[in-house]
């Protein structure tokens, strides 16, 4: 038989160990996102696979902010996050401290994730973009390599915290084995 855990059973960590906590070699880039609740949610995940930092680029908006606060559940305290007008001129400066740019778009020449094998010694931002528009183009064309998420249906189209799950829980596996 199988218990369900009760919270108190679940070894979450305080703000203050996650902040001392080693973090996994990532970073992501929210450009543009105009949803409150998919930057939340975006930030729970960053929260659950210890990622290194989120910055928030354009339209998208910042914490505190009570629709960020009602899916990030806290996590906006323990992820290290930073506002960007623009996301061009952030991976430009990510680029010169040898971080690799990753967009996440459906895009010629793309490589499917599950044939992505990271450096284990890089770190690596992730770009996800607007519900709608995707990653600006000037962003995906300045990027290091392009990650398309494979999909098998007839929409073609993952919701963008959808997509940071998928993607940062392989990116996650890949780099902490």
């Amino acid at each position: 038989m199988n218990r369900k855990l009760k919270n108190s059973e679940l070894d979450r960590k305080t703000v203050a160990e996650f902040k001392e906590s080693k973090k996994t070699s990532l970073i992501i880039i929210l450009d543009n996102i105009r949803s409150l609740n998919n930057i939340g949610s975006v930030f729970r995940t960053a929260d659950a696979f210890l990622i290194e930092k989120i910055y928030l680029c354009g339209i998208t908006a910042t914490p505190p902010h009570k629709d960020i606060q009602k899916t990030a559940l806290g996590a906006t305290d323990t992820v290290d996050w930073e506002y960007h007008e623009n996301t061009l001129e952030l991976i430009n400066a990510l680029q010169e401290e040898s971080i690799k740019i990753v967009s996440i778009e459906q895009a010629e020449n793309a490589t499917m994730l599950h044939e992505f094998i990271p450096e284990s010694d890089q770190t690596y931002a992730v770009i996800f973009g607007n519900e709608v528009k995707g990653v600006q183009q000037e962003v995906v064309s300045a990027s290091d390599q392009v990650i398309e998420i494979p999909q098998y249906g007839s929409k073609h189209s993952l919701n963008i915290s959808v997509s940071a799950g998928v993607v940062v829980w392989d990116l996650f596996c890949k780099l902490t084995t």
